[in-house]
């Protein structure tokens, strides 16, 4: 669903410069934000490293950009 809402123009401005950096666009930035928002306020004593290490990880795992661990030595008991 698709909302209009109405932004400070510093955090706009503050935005763009994000997007840019991060080649995308300034409503994906704000979703950007707001997911890695979300998360950490669900997850108060995880930093930011890993949540950002964790959404790679999902996203590269989404796509199809990991290999099966192949255990190369026989196991102890």
């Amino acid at each position: 669903m698709a909302i209009s809402i109405r932004l400070d123009d510093e955090f706009v401005t503050d935005v763009k410069v994000h997007a840019e950096a991060a080649s995308r666009s300034v409503p994906k930035q704000i979703e950007h934000w707001a997911k890695i928002g979300r998360i950490a306020e669900e997850n108060p004593d995880l930093p930011y490293s890993f949540i950002l290490e964790t959404l790679l990880a999902r996203s590269e795992v989404d796509n199809g950009r990991v290999t099966p661990y192949v255990r190369r030595t026989q196991r102890e008991d």
